[in-house]
């Protein structure tokens, strides 16, 4: 006994069911075996957050006193757009960071990995003053030593003529 009187009716329930089934099954996503969550799932609060982080640390080339979170340049905001997809893409911050070095250079991290750039003028400040320091204490001692010394005695003729000068500017 079937269902359907006739065989075209069955072969259209057929078709129809089969059509069903594979609309409901291909628009399932495949599932990944991928343990990090995808940040795209997370929400976009999340991603921006994470973009914010990144852009906090990375200088504007263009204004360059200005990370690029800050900055307003047309530059900033494609870099910022660029951070933007790979953190979606599920790459961390130093990921990121990283990349940009690699495209920039060191400059363009707002504080740079080494801390001898951010000390090391204040260092050289330092040694310079107590260098002028040591040298002025020497030159005044130096002076402060052979100061009548230093100069040969005045003959007569010479100590004439100094009376004679302080005479004339008396009157």
């Amino acid at each position: 006994m079937t269902i359907f009187p006739s065989t075209a009716l069955s072969r259209l329930f057929l078709a129809a069911t089969l059509s069903a089934l594979l609309a409901l099954f291909s628009g399932a996503p495949a599932q990944t075996a991928d343990p990090a969550p995808n940040p795209a799932s997370l929400g976009e609060e999340v991603v921006q957050a994470r973009v914010r982080e990144v852009a906090k640390t990375l200088r504007c080339a263009v204004c360059q006193s200005e990370s690029l979170w800050d900055s307003n340049a047309t530059l900033a905001v494609q870099m910022r757009e660029i951070i933007r997809e790979r953190v979606v893409q599920g790459e961390s911050p130093d990921e990121i960071r990283a990349y940009f070095v690699s495209r920039y250079g060191d400059f363009i991290l707002l504080k740079p990995r080494n801390r001898l750039l951010w000390v090391g003028p204040f260092f050289l400040l330092f040694v310079g003053a107590v260098s002028l320091y040591i040298a002025l204490r020497r030159w005044v001692a130096r002076t402060a030593r052979g100061g009548s010394e230093a100069l040969p005695p005045l003959d007569e003729r010479s100590r004439r003529r100094i009376e004679e000068e302080l005479r004339v500017h008396e009157k």
